[in-house]
């Protein structure tokens, strides 16, 4: 049943769009009721949200392109202030693909087509680099990049070493010898965006999951969550997913989440669907989760969200 509210106040419009389905949600859904999964109950706010941001590996984007402009909130869930120079402000105006496909670093398509909600219009590199832990420190490398916060990119080698960008700018490369670091000269190394690339392409070679769990600190209550924490399992291998947008209703309380994440192989940093809730996925609620944080391809404690230092 479809009931369409049309309200005209100071000239803007606002629809309300409510889909109710009587299907049965199951806790473990199979690819196909992912394909065929009701529509959620959402709200659709007609109001474009025309904020720029900087992203620096696109030559154009524009302001209806981004995640929060394409995806929805719930009924009764408003997002907070997103337009101050934040990192969660950048995260929830990623740009989003027209393509809905994940692919490989290769360029091939990714087996698996059911994880995703929506694909961020970020390149994936032509290595098998940029996994799970690489694609979280490559948004927030690329956030600092585009700030110009470049003596904030720094990130930990697996062996504990901090390999800062700022270093590496002024022209010097962090050799390996043994198992320390010795910064050696190199011209090719300056603060362009190419060589940026190049240094996040180094640390996805000797960082991961175990190093970065270490650096990040505890979010002590899931109710604390925010855009651009991370639910991470620091292992060989291990996963991590970063929420990329936050949603509240004041009246019960309740905040709703989306993640993203890259996966094994590197691919596509794609938004996730909610295996468990099918009609609020993408969304993820506080209120529906007790001690596990369930998403398409691993199940983390609700212990494991862990947030960037400022």
């Amino acid at each position: 049943m479809k009931l369409r509210f049309l309200i005209n106040a100071f000239g803007v419009y606002f629809l309300t769009l409510i889909l109710i389905s009587c299907d049965s949600v199951q806790s473990n859904p199979t690819p196909e009721q992912f394909s065929n999964a009701p529509d959620t109950i959402i709200q659709e706010v007609r109001i474009s949200d025309t904020c720029f941001y900087n992203y620096a590996w696109l030559e154009e984007v524009t302001s209806y392109q981004s995640l929060m402009n394409i995806i929805r909130t719930p009924l009764n869930y408003y997002r907070g202030s997103n337009h101050d120079n934040s990192f969660a402000s950048w995260l929830c105006h990623l740009p989003i693909s027209s393509n809905e496909k994940v692919y490989l670093y290769d360029g091939q398509e990714k087996y698996n087509q059911n994880a995703q909600f929506k694909v961020i219009n970020i390149d994936v590199g032509t290595k098998d680099l940029q996994q799970c832990a690489d694609a979280v420190m490559r948004l927030r490398a690329e956030y600092l990049y585009s700030t110009n916060q470049f003596d904030k990119i720094k990130f930990n080698y697996t062996n504990g070493k901090t390999i800062a960008f700022n270093k590496w700018q002024q022209g010097h490369f962090p050799k390996l010898v043994g198992n320390n670091i010795s910064w050696v000269a190199s011209s090719s190394n300056n603060g362009s965006y190419q060589s940026f690339r190049r240094y996040m392409d180094n640390i996805f070679t000797y960082a991961g999951t175990s190093s970065l769990s270490k650096e990040l600190i505890q979010v002590e209550s899931i109710k604390d969550i925010k855009a651009g924490d991370v639910f991470i399992r620091g292992g060989f291998p291990g996963h991590a997913v970063i929420v990329v947008d936050v949603c509240e209703n004041k009246e019960n309380n309740d905040k709703c989440f989306l993640l993203a994440q890259s996966y094994m192989p590197a691919q596509n940093i794609h938004v996730l669907k909610n295996p468990n809730n099918l009609k609020l996925s993408p969304w993820y609620s506080i209120k529906e989760i007790e001690d596990y944080v369930i998403t398409p391809e691993w199940t983390f404690d609700v212990n494991e969200l862990k947030r960037f230092k400022e």
